[in-house]
């Protein structure tokens, strides 16, 4: 049973860094499809940044060069460092892993940036 755990969410002021981690059991993460999505109130769920297993990674527009995905296969975890964030990235960010044809999803952790 492939479960993930995402935390390190929390408030921000604008300009400011977090590092999201995600936890994954139940599953071999090296050799899986990694992501993190996010959603704010009222809009779709939309993709932030995606690492395929010895890819590279891959950004949404809005985050490029601010955003960056990685992974620790020893630890069963993937990360997800925001700097510079702006209000605009608040949102509930959901970690994502592809385990051939389904996909997991964590229950999410709350980014909220002031100006």
């Amino acid at each position: 049973q492939v479960q993930l755990v995402e935390s390190g969410g929390g408030l921000v002021q604008a300009g400011g860094s977090l590092r999201l981690s995600c936890a994954a059991s139940g599953s071999r993460l090296s050799i899986n499809t990694m992501g993190w999505y996010r959603q704010a109130p009222g809009k779709q769920r939309e993709l932030v940044a995606i690492i395929i297993s010895g890819g590279r990674p891959n950004y949404a527009d809005p985050v490029k060069g601010r955003f960056t995905i990685s992974r620790n296969n020893a630890e069963n975890t993937v990360f997800l460092q925001m700097n510079n964030l702006k209000p605009e990235d608040t949102a509930g960010y959901y970690c994502t892993e592809v385990v051939g044809f389904s996909v997991y999803w964590g229950q999410g952790t709350q980014v909220t940036v002031s100006s």
